[in-house]
C-alpha cells in the first residue's frame, strides 16, 4: 500500500452549485463565469469562525472543494482509493461529473474507490492527464440524522480531518484485527484476524505472512498461510505470550502485529499496534486496571479550537493530549462522536483510557434511516478503533432523555434500540463494555451508567457532591460520572465566590434537567446567578477531587471538558456560543484550574500560586486578604513582599488548597507574592505580582482604550472601566464590543479572552488583537450604559 496525504493544492466555495459540471464549468468558459474559489489547506472546515459570530447562526449547508490530482498507481491492474479520515456531515465525492461515492456521518473514516473514473477522467484533454476531483460536504440540519441540532457542540462541515490517496494491489488487505485474551498478568493469547479488499471478487490464492513484535521491538512470532481470498474477517494466525509486558496508564506497553499479503496482484503490508490489558468494572464496586484498582481521573474531548473548529492539525492534536497527560489524566471520554485515529493512537501512547461513543445525542429517536446511521456509526467506530488498548467502553448515546426532535417520544422504542446497540456492540467486540449517559430509563441495559450529577452547579451547592455520588452508586451495578464541573471565564477572578449556600435550598437533587443551562427562569442555580469566575472553578474542584481521594468505592470521574468549545445553544454565555467550562481555553492557554488538578493527580514536583492574571485585588487597607497555592509538595513558604508568611503542611483534606493557604496582609500598591516549595529533593518556585486597590469605586460610567504594538506585527487593544471619578472598577462584568474602522481587522471569532470582539469584562478589562495590515485604523469599544472611545492603530 502506498499512502500520501493531500493537504495542498485544493480550492474551496461555499454555497451551493448546480451539480458537479458547475464546479469546472469556469474552466472551460474561461473568465466569464466567475466563482468564488479560493485556495485552502486540508484539513479545513468552513465554519472555522462562523460558529463565534456574535451576531449571527453559523452557516449550515452545502460547501465544494476541487483539485487535480496526479494519479500514477503503480500496481498493474491495482485499485486507487480516496481515504477519507472524517469529513462533515454529508459528503459526495466526484471524478469529474461521475459521483463515485457518498458517505453519511461527520465522525468515522470512509474510503472512496475512484480508480475506472480516475482513467475516464484521464482522457479529457484540458486536464493534460491530471484528474479532477471534486467533493461536496454538507452540514446542512435533517432531523432523521445524528446528532441533534439541539446538541451543546457544533455540526462542523468540511473535510476536517486528514484525506489520503492511497494505491493498492487488485486484492489487498483492508483491515487487520488483533484480538488479545487475557485473564490475568501470566499469559496472553493474540489472534490474528484480516479482512481483504477485493471489490473485483478475484478468487486466487494469497499468501500471509504475520509478524508479531514485542515492545522493544523484537520478534516474538512468525507465522505463514496460504489461503484463497475470501470475505469477511478470517482469523490467519494464532500466538501466546508468557508473561507478557501489560498496558497500563503509567508504563503503556504497545506490542505490533505486521501482515504481509502476497498475490498474483502485488504486495501489500499493515502493521498494526495493540497492547496486553485486562481490566474490570467491579460489579457495585471499583475499577481494576491488570488486577489492581485505579481510580479513573478524566476529562472530556471535543474537536474543537481556535480558529480552526474541527480542523486540528497532527502536531495541534499531539500538543492537547501531551497537555491533558501533563495535567495527570489517565481517562478520557471523546464526546460525543468518535474522533481522529490519531487521538486515539496517542491515547494508546500517553497511557490514558478512553471511553469513545457514536453521536446519537439528544433529541429523541427518528426512523429506520435514523437507526440504521446509529448502526452504521457503530460497526465503524468498533471496526476502526478495535486495536486500540486505550479503549475500554464503546458509548451508546448521551442525553437520550433529551426530548425535542420529534413530535413523539416513545421510551418503550428508545429502550429496545438501545438494548440493540447493546447486543451489537457485545457481538462485534466481546471484551468491551458498554456505556451511557443520563438516560436513567435506559441504565439497566448497557453495562456502565454515568447519570447526571453537577452538584455545585446545574442544581445545589458542591459540598453536595459525595452524598449524590453514592446514592447513585448503589442505584446501579457499575457507576462512572461523566460530566461535572462549571463555566468560568479566563481571567475573571473574585475576592468573595458565589456558592449558593445561602441561596440553594439543599437536598433538591443535583441532576441537570431541560432548561437549566439557560441563564434565565427556573430555580436558583450557580449557573444562573454564579459569577462565572475562575476563583469559583478552582473551590468547586479542590473540593470535588479532596473527596475522591477518600471515595474508596469509586471507579472515577471525567470533568466536562478540558478545553473551552463552541456551541449553538449558548448564545447568553459571556463570550456569546462558547462552552466555558474548560480547565484550558480554546487557543491552548491553560486556566488556573489546570494547576488544581495537578496538585492532586501528579508526582513531578510543582506549586502554583492562585491568580496569575489577576493583575488587581482589592479590598480595604488593613483587610487580610486569602493566598492559595496549588502543590502536591509537602509543605511550603510563603514570602509577601520578601517578608515569610510562614510555612504550611499539605494535607488533601484541609480544604481549600490542601492547607496551603496564607491571610496575609497586603499593601496597597504593587505586591510581590512568592511561594518555595520542595519535593522528593526538587524545589519548586512559583510568584506574582499584582496591585492592590484600596481605593473605592461607583458604578462603572466610563470606558478608556490603549494600544499596544506586538513584535509579530499585531496590535494588543485594551479596554478598561472607570467610575465617573477616574477610579478603576476591579470588579465590573458588563459586556463590550469592539469594532474597527479602515485596513485593519480585529482578530476575532477565535473563543478566547483575546479573541472575541463581543466579551464580558474580566475585572473591569477586556482586549483584542488586531492586525494593522499595513495601514490604519480605528478600534472602538462600547458598552451599554457608556459613551463609546476611539482609538488610532496604525501599522
Amino acid at each position: 500500500m502506498i499512502k500520501q496525504r493531500l493537504n495542498e493544492g485544493w480550492e474551496h466555495y461555499k454555497g451551493s452549485l448546480g451539480g458537479p459540471w458547475e464546479v469546472w464549468r469556469q474552466d472551460k468558459l474561461q473568465n466569464h463565469y466567475n466563482v468564488p474559489w479560493h485556495e485552502v489547506t486540508l484539513p479545513h472546515t468552513y465554519n472555522a469562525l462562523d460558529v463565534l459570530e456574535p451576531d449571527g447562526k453559523y452557516y449550515q449547508g452545502p460547501a465544494w472543494y476541487r483539485t487535480k490530482l496526479a494519479v500514477n498507481n503503480p500496481y498493474p491492474g491495482g485499485r486507487t482509493l480516496l481515504h477519507f479520515e472524517g469529513a462533515g456531515q454529508r459528503t459526495d465525492v466526484y471524478v469529474y461529473r461521475r459521483k463515485v461515492g457518498s458517505h453519511l456521518g461527520g465522525y468515522d473514516e470512509f474510503a472512496v474507490d475512484i480508480t475506472e473514473a480516475a482513467e475516464e477522467a484521464r482522457g479529457i484533454e484540458r486536464y493534460h492527464g491530471l484528474i479532477p476531483v471534486a467533493i461536496q460536504s454538507d452540514n446542512s440540519r435533517e432531523l432523521e440524522t445524528i446528532p441533534s441540532d439541539a446538541s451543546d457542540f457544533n455540526l462542523y462541515g468540511g473535510v476536517y480531518r486528514y484525506l489520503n490517496l492511497v494505491y493498492v494491489p487488485a486484492v489487498s488487505l483492508e483491515r487487520v484485527h488483533v484480538e488479545t485474551i487475557v485473564a490475568d498478568k501470566t499469559a496472553c493469547t493474540v489472534k490474528v484476524k484480516a479482512k481483504l479488499y477485493n471489490p473485483n471478487a478475484y478468487l486466487d490464492h494469497v499468501t500471509l505472512s504475520v509478524t508479531l513484535n514485542a515492545p522493544d521491538g523484537s520478534a516474538i512470532g512468525t507465522y505463514e498461510t496460504k489461503l484463497m481470498a475470501w470475505n469477511g474477517f478470517k482469523e490467519i494466525a494464532v500466538h501466546d505470550i508468557a508473561s507478557p509486558e501489560l498496558w497500563s496508564t503509567v508504563n503503556p506497553q504497545l506490542y505490533s502485529c505486521t501482515v504481509r499479503l502476497v498475490s498474483p496482484y502485488g504486495e501489500t503490508e499493515q502493521t498494526e499496534r495493540f497492547g496486553v490489558r485486562f481490566f474490570e468494572f467491579v460489579t457495585n464496586g471499583p475499577f481494576k486496571l491488570n488486577g489492581e484498582r485505579l481510580l479513573l481521573r478524566g476529562t472530556h474531548r471535543h474537536e474543537d479550537h481556535a480558529g480552526v473548529g474541527p480542523a486540528m492539525t497532527e502536531d495541534m492534536m499531539r500538543t492537547e493530549m501531551q497537555i491533558i497527560k501533563d495535567m495527570g489524566v489517565n481517562f478520557i471520554r471523546l464526546g460525543h462522536y468518535q474522533q481522529s485515529r490519531i487521538i486515539l493512537d496517542l491515547c494508546d501512547e500517553l497511557g490514558i483510557l478512553v471511553w469513545e461513543e457514536i453521536p446519537w445525542c439528544r433529541g429523541g429517536l427518528g426512523g429506520e434511516q435514523y437507526k440504521q446511521q446509529c448502526r452504521d456509526m457503530l460497526e465503524a467506530m468498533i471496526e476502526q478503533h478495535y486495536n486500540h488498548p486505550s479503549v475500554i467502553l464503546w458509548g451508546l448515546g448521551n442525553e437520550n432523555d433529551w426530548e425535542c426532535d420529534f413530535d413523539y417520544f416513545e421510551i418503550d422504542q428508545i429502550r429496545a434500540f438501545m438494548k440493540e446497540l447493546h447486543d451489537m456492540s457485545h457481538r462485534l467486540d466481546p471484551s468491551r463494555r458498554t456505556s451511557i449517559r443520563r438516560c436513567e430509563f435506559c441504565k439497566d441495559i448497557i453495562d456502565v451508567y454515568s447519570p447526571s450529577i453537577w452538584a455545585g452547579w446545574y442544581r445545589g451547592v458542591y459540598t453536595e457532591y459525595e452524598k449524590y455520588s453514592r446514592e447513585a452508586f448503589e442505584n446501579v451495578h457499575s457507576f462512572f460520572h461523566m460530566e461535572w464541573g462549571a463555566d468560568n471565564l479566563a481571567t475573571r477572578h473574585v475576592e468573595k465566590t458565589f456558592t449558593g449556600f445561602e441561596f440553594i435550598p439543599k437536598g433538591q437533587g443535583a441532576d441537570e434537567r431541560d432548561g437549566d443551562y439557560l441563564l434565565t427562569g427556573g430555580t436558583p442555580r450557580v449557573s444562573k446567578d454564579g459569577d462565572w469566575s475562575e476563583t469559583y472553578f478552582c473551590e468547586m474542584i479542590d473540593w470535588y477531587l479532596k473527596c475522591q481521594e477518600n471515595m474508596d468505592w469509586l471507579t472515577g470521574t471525567a470533568q466536562w471538558a478540558f478545553k473551552d468549545f463552541a456551541t449553538p445553544v449558548r448564545p447568553d454565555s459571556p463570550i456569546p456560543y462558547l462552552n466555558m467550562k474548560g480547565i484550558i481555553e480554546r487557543d491552548f492557554t491553560k486556566k488556573e484550574a489546570y494547576y488544581v488538578y495537578q496538585s492532586y493527580w501528579t508526582e513531578k514536583p510543582m506549586a502554583r500560586i492562585y491568580g496569575h492574571t489577576w493583575a488587581v485585588r482589592w479590598g480595604q487597607p488593613d483587610e487580610k486578604k486569602r493566598v492559595l497555592v496549588y502543590s502536591n509538595c509537602p509543605q511550603a513558604e510563603l514570602f509577601v513582599n520578601g517578608v515569610s508568611a510562614g510555612v504550611r503542611q499539605r494535607d488533601s483534606q484541609n480544604f481549600p488548597a490542601a492547607g496551603l493557604r496564607w491571610d496575609v496582609q497586603l499593601v496597597s500598591g504593587e505586591n510581590h507574592i512568592r511561594v518555595v516549595a520542595e519535593k522528593d529533593g526538587v524545589r519548586v518556585e512559583d510568584e506574582v505580582r499584582f496591585v492592590y486597590q484600596t481605593e473605592s469605586w461607583g458604578e462603572p460610567a466610563q470606558l478608556k482604550l490603549s494600544s499596544t504594538p506586538q513584535q509579530d506585527g499585531r496590535v494588543w487593544v485594551e479596554a478598561k472601566v472607570y467610575d465617573a471619578n477616574g477610579v478603576f472598577c476591579p470588579d465590573a462584568r458588563s459586556f463590550v464590543r469592539f469594532g474597527l474602522t479602515g485596513d485593519g481587522k480585529l482578530l476575532d471569532n477565535l473563543g478566547t479572552v483575546r479573541g472575541s470582539r463581543v466579551i464580558e469584562l474580566a475585572n473591569g478589562k477586556a482586549g483584542i488583537y488586531v492586525d494593522p495590515r499595513g495601514g490604519s485604523s480605528v478600534v472602538s469599544v462600547a458598552s451599554e450604559g457608556m459613551k463609546t472611545v476611539f482609538i488610532p492603530v496604525n501599522h
